[in-house]
């Protein structure tokens, strides 16, 4: 119990200040308000892998996608919102399981957008792509690993869920503590094209190779012992 009291007090305090932004102060700071989201998205999992062991092995492969899921983004830069990167995450999480396909999703958001660009919206990203993976992990753990569940699977989380964390940072840049109704639904309806590509091309792409890269994987995983 003593080694969760400090975590819980930085998650508390962390949420307190989210709230006072957002609710009490007179100014947003934008950066105040994205750092507590990104540590408290993160704290949990920092904690489920600091108590467990993990083995040099395990902690490779986990390089290994994350560095995968960052190359597939960069190599379609071109191509605005037809990104692989969704599906490398939610391939892994279904290989690997929630809590490890949420970090592959946030590190390879993180890391590419060294790529892209750091701004307000990493955060948010990494939660959603980190939330992409822990959700596809919950799933496919009763849902068969196969093309036509893993591309539904894929557009929902990539199309749906992905945007509606990601708009959240466009809807405090534009609006701060003054969030209306309309101003958020405007926020939303602007980004339905973009999000239904994102979705669509992660539904293609697991389409396409998602069964055999989980194959791969499992094979990986079977002959090595990686994930127990």
């Amino acid at each position: 119990m003593k080694k969760l009291l400090f975590p819980l007090s930085v998650a508390l305090a962390l949420a307190l200040a989210v709230v006072y932004q957002l609710l009490l102060s007179e100014r947003v700071n934008l950066y105040i308000v994205c750092t507590a989201v990104l540590i408290l998205s993160m704290l949990p999992f920092f904690a489920v892998f600091e108590v467990k062991k993990s083995s040099e092995r395990e902690i490779t492969l986990l390089a290994t996608l994350t560095a995968l899921a960052v190359v597939s983004r960069a190599a379609f830069y071109l191509l605005p919102q037809v990104k692989p990167i969704g599906a490398v995450v939610i391939v892994s999480a279904v290989c690997l399981g929630a809590e490890r396909g949420y970090l592959v999703g946030a590190f390879s958001a993180f890391i590419s957008n060294f790529i892209f660009g750091q701004g307000i919206w990493t955060p948010f990203q990494m939660v959603a792509l980190g939330l992409v993976g822990f959700a596809a992990g919950l799933l496919f753990k009763k849902v068969p690993k196969k093309r036509v569940p893993l591309a539904i699977a894929g557009f929902l989380l990539c199309g749906v869920l992905y945007g509606l964390i990601v708009d959240l940072s466009t809807i405090l840049v534009m609006y701060g503590n003054n969030i209306t109704l309309s101003g958020v639904l405007g926020v939303y309806a602007a980004g339905i094209p973009f999000n239904i590509t994102f979705g669509a091309s992660t539904a293609v792409f697991l389409l396409l190779f998602g069964e055999a890269f989980i194959k791969k994987i499992d094979r990986l995983n079977t002959k090595y012992g990686i994930i127990s």
